[in-house]
């Protein structure tokens, strides 16, 4: 069984910090940069589902939408999943408000600190674990379900599918980095458990020592 992990392409929010107060996250679009990142990430996705069928979990964002369909992948099942979508920032119509909850959020921690009206990190990983349990139930049991999984998210929201999926520390979660847009993970199932094929970078060292296990 295989799981592939895919953060979608550049978008307006990725370099426009003030997009955010104009238009609703789950809006922004993907900008040029982003579509050609989507596109060219098409054969290395398909490359690594190779002949097998798969199922797609997509974000219901803009950007992960847009994302999928630029790979050019055809998929035997296709779902709109909200449980993968983006840590809910609330309302973001303040840029001077926006900066201020930047900086309280990373001194606070970005698991614990829930945004005004938005979710924390660890509601965001809630709503994970209850994808991924009923996700490996359909892939374990359901003969018709693909056993190659595709999931177009988001940086913190595929940090905390692995978090959940692997049983990292808080502080580990915290000091990892988020992939790069349209950059990939790969989880594969070797009978025993999930195995991932290669670590996040990380900002820092985890503060209780852990590592990124298994690898």
């Amino acid at each position: 069984m295989r799981i592939i992990l895919l953060r979608h392409g550049q978008s307006l929010g990725n370099v426009d910090e003030l997009a955010y107060c104009r238009i609703p996250d789950h809006a922004l679009p993907l900008t040029a940069t982003g579509e050609d990142q989507a596109r060219a990430a098409g054969p290395t996705i398909k490359a690594l589902i190779g002949d097998n069928p798969v199922a797609a979990y997509v974000s219901p964002y803009t950007r992960t939408k847009r994302t999928f369909d630029l790979l050019g992948i055809e998929a035997e099942r296709i779902v709109t999943e909200p449980r993968v979508r983006e840590q809910d920032w609330g309302n973001l119509q303040d840029p001077v408000q926006q900066e201020v909850l930047k900086h309280q959020r990373h001194a606070f921690g970005h698991f614990f600190f829930r945004l005004p009206n938005g979710e924390s990190g660890a509601d965001v990983d809630d709503r994970v674990a209850a994808f991924l349990d009923g996700l490996e139930v359909r892939m374990h049991k359901d003969e018709e379900h693909p056993k190659t999984v595709l999931v177009v998210s988001h940086g913190l929201t595929i940090r905390l599918l692995c978090r959940r999926l692997f049983d990292w520390s808080i502080e580990l979660f915290e000091s990892l980095s988020n992939p790069d847009t349209c950059e990939n993970r790969v989880l594969d199932h070797d009978g025993a458990g999930w195995r991932l094929d290669r670590p996040f970078d990380q900002w820092r060292d985890s503060p209780d020592g852990t590592v990124q296990q298994p690898l």
